[in-house]
């Protein structure tokens, strides 16, 4: 399970077999100190979320296993909104007002 934070939302007008009704998401992996990690990527939203909710997400087979029809190519899903995350006694990923 790693961090991110929703940037934007993705519209396709095709998708594959199994992902319609399905959300897309652009996710920003986010370190553990609370810093960008890599590039952006795209992951299905299994829950409510939209740009700027800092989430936990998951990769790999697992992420295809949370959408409805499982087995479906997807490398990466949001499963939560994250509250507050808390590393070496210092909260992460909050956004300052």
């Amino acid at each position: 399970m790693y961090l991110g934070r929703v940037t934007g939302r993705l519209v396709a007008t095709t998708k594959y077999e199994g992902l319609e009704g399905v959300p897309l998401q652009l996710l920003q992996p986010i370190d553990e100190d609370g810093e960008p990690m890599g590039d952006a990527i795209v992951a299905t939203a299994v829950v409510p979320s939209g740009p700027g909710d800092f989430v936990h997400w998951i990769d790999g087979r697992e992420a295809a296993l949370t959408c409805p029809t499982t087995f479906v190519p997807v490398d990466a899903s949001i499963i939560g909104i994250v509250e507050q995350a808390v590393s070496c006694g210092r909260i992460i990923g909050r956004e300052e007002a």
